[in-house]
């Protein structure tokens, strides 16, 4: 099996387990090793008081794009750490996009930058992820 092959097995094995993702009816692609995109809708029970999106669905969307590119290798490696920054609202409708990239693994930590983007292509969040690996793995 190749490496791309890996990551969608892996994919497919997380997604199973997801009852987040689903109850957030997100979507997922790994586009490569160490690269993930999650794809949501913001819709009306995801709005703050001020009528946009809440800042956690927001850091839900790029955490995920960043668990599944952080997992893309097969080892089970867990968020070590994680910061957000919110740079546009989103709004009711708006269709989001997180876009995860690996910027370093090594044995046992890794760094990934996701960046949330709308419909008009606009940086909604940049989000940053740092991750630790165990000896485990999703599937044999």
């Amino acid at each position: 099996m190749d490496d791309l092959a890996i990551a969608k097995r892996t994919r497919d094995t997380m997604y199973e387990r997801d009852a987040a993702i689903k109850l957030l009816d997100m979507s997922i692609e790994v586009t490569g090793v160490g690269c993930a995109e999650a794809r949501c809708e913001v819709r009306s029970e995801m709005l703050n008081g001020f009528g946009i999106c809440h800042g956690g669905y927001l850091f839900t969307l790029a955490d995920t794009a960043f668990a599944y590119a952080c997992n893309s290798c097969n080892k089970i490696t867990l968020a070590a750490g994680a910061s957000i920054e919110f740079l546009r609202a989103a709004n009711l409708g708006d269709q989001l996009v997180a876009i995860a990239t690996e910027r370093y693994r090594g044995r046992k930590s890794g760094f990934y930058d996701v960046v949330v983007r709308n419909q008009d292509d606009e940086e909604v969040a940049i989000f940053r992820g740092r991750s630790h690996s165990t000896h485990d793995v999703l599937f044999s």
